[in-house]
């Protein structure tokens, strides 16, 4: 699995501008081959030159503007050799939860988590996968935003239960599905929107790992490195279920250029 904030594709970003990094940020993708990839930022017309250049990949999510197209997705990419897509779907962190770009909690841009239940091809399990953009100035709609989640998908999980039970191809399945929740948070690990989810019992799959190292953050700025104020702000959490074997941030440059103004994150997990 890995996230991969991209950074929008029109942004006046000189060097770094999208069709001098583009390529890097597909080389950065295919060296992890991540079977799941949540990516924040991306433009349309972004996703769809990831798509061409990494045909192995399905996108899910639309844009937050208009819940189609315009504006920035939080899509999960998914790899379709291993996974089919069950169901999926695009939620708006607000008081009007299914208007697309809506704001309500003190985000002046809207906000929003892409869904996806996941059928493994290897050995029929299911899982769950969210991606999610938090804001990056309001606190309020930071915490407002994870409280919402958990119980969104406490209350989209229980249905699903619900209805496998009811469902003879579910009649004694093996184990209920897993849960992966990943993005760029802007939130580092001090914050509360961050520790919400901790205290509801998920893992950060990077912590696992490195447990006790000194990260200076995964927010460069197209810096000289990771700005240490911000702090690890791109995660990837887990529920119940799963295992970690392996779990890093890839921190390369390629010559003068950064793939973008974020450090992708990535982990190697299997079930427990």
């Amino acid at each position: 699995a890995m996230t991969f904030n991209i950074r929008y594709g029109t942004a006046n970003d000189g060097a770094h501008a999208w069709p001098n990094r583009s390529g890097f940020v597909v080389t950065t993708i295919r060296d992890h081959a991540p079977h799941i990839l949540g990516v924040q930022e991306a433009l349309r017309f972004q996703l769809d030159e990831l798509l061409r250049s990494l045909p192995r990949y399905a996108a899910v999510g639309v844009g937050r503007d208009d819940g189609v197209a315009a504006g920035e997705h939080a899509a999960i990419l998914v790899d379709t050799a291993r996974f089919q897509v069950e169901s999926s779907g695009t939620t708006w962190f607000s008081d009007t939860p299914t208007v697309p770009g809506s704001t309500s909690w003190g985000n002046t841009i809207p906000r929003i988590t892409t869904w996806a239940l996941l059928r493994d091809r290897s050995d029929d399990e299911r899982l769950w996968v969210y991606n999610l953009h938090l804001d990056h100035q309001s606190q309020p709609s930071r915490e407002r935003s994870v409280a919402f989640l958990l119980a969104e998908h406490q209350r989209r999980a229980d249905s699903q239960r619900a209805r496998d039970a009811n469902a003879a191809e579910f009649a004694g399945a093996r184990n209920p599905p897993r849960v992966m929740l990943m993005g760029d948070f802007n939130s580092n690990e001090q914050n509360a929107a961050y520790l919400a989810v901790r205290a509801a019992g998920w893992r950060s799959a990077f912590r696992v790992i490195h447990p006790d190292d000194d990260v200076p953050g995964t927010f460069t700025a197209f810096g000289a490195g990771a700005d240490p104020a911000t702090g690890v702000i791109d995660h990837i959490l887990l529920g119940p279920g799963w295992r970690v074997i392996d779990a890093g941030i890839d921190s390369r440059r390629f010559g003068a250029i950064w793939p973008s103004d974020h450090f992708p994150v990535w982990a190697i997990l299997t079930a427990n």
